[in-house]
């Protein structure tokens, strides 16, 4: 007779149905007591169908949740498929559901170099019109908004979310769509933004990517405006944050 399939294991690390990174650094998957769980049994992981690890429960661990840990060479990126079967004396194995998570291990425009801590330098600097470039930001422009583009990145991927700051503002743009991989991004600077920002003579402008599973950029290379749009100037330390993202602010340095 076949036993009824157990509990599918879950992942408490995963972001949605994926794992990032960090994660897969030291990928930890849990099972949850079963009917029947005595001292001795054997819990066996599977990663892909591939054996991954395994523990016998102890008296004390009767009735608790088992805690496994997935070697780091088995997590590739990818969609993966994790189950789990219990050996107890006497019975046939007993298998569990399966749980289905995609791995994600490429970072938004690459892995950042260790040698910029705070910086990608796979990541282009936004693009702006020539005029804007050489003579900054006037009052007119201030008024109306101007136009950037941010080229297209390694490992661009639908859901990306891309946060812009102009000085000490950040603006959350929408987030890409499946149509938009690999297509430049076009941005309008809103004057509320610009304003915002205040003039300045060497104003930084950087965009930083955060990806659908946690995985982030860092900050790209900024582009050094000048600002004299009549904006008033900004109290030190002062910052406005557009849209802010259930996340928080992973794209600082930390």
């Amino acid at each position: 007779m076949t036993r009824p399939l157990l509990t599918a294991p879950t992942l408490p690390q995963a972001i949605g149905n994926g794992i990032n990174a960090l994660a897969a650094t030291h990928l930890q998957v849990d099972i949850a007591a079963y009917p029947g769980m005595d001292e001795g049994d054997l819990i066996e992981l599977f990663w892909n169908n591939c054996f991954a690890a395994s523990r016998r429960v102890t008296a004390g661990r009767i009735g608790a949740v088992t805690h496994l840990r997935v070697p780091e060479s088995f997590v590739l990126n990818g969609p993966a498929r994790v189950h789990y079967q219990v050996m107890q004396v006497g019975h046939a194995p007993a298998r569990s559901a399966v749980t289905r998570v995609r791995v994600k291990t490429l970072y938004p425009g690459g892995q950042p170099s260790p040698l910029y801590l705070d910086e990608n330098q796979n990541l282009a600097p936004v693009g702006l019109p020539d005029t804007i470039r050489r003579y900054g930001v006037n009052a007119g422009q201030g008024r109306r908004g101007i136009p950037l583009t941010i080229e297209p990145y390694l490992n661009m991927a639908s859901g990306d979310a891309i946060t812009l700051r102009w000085g000490d503002v950040r603006l959350d743009l929408p987030k890409v769509q499946a149509r938009e991989v690999g297509q430049a991004v076009q941005v309008w600077v809103p004057s509320t933004v610009i304003l915002e920002g205040g003039d300045d003579c060497r104003l930084e402008v950087t965009y930083c990517i955060l990806d659908r599973v946690g995985n982030n950029s860092l900050w790209a290379p900024a582009r050094t405006l000048r600002i004299a749009a009549g904006a008033p100037s900004r109290p030190a330390g002062s910052a406005l944050i557009y849209q802010p993202r259930t996340l928080g602010s992973p794209c600082e340095p930390g």
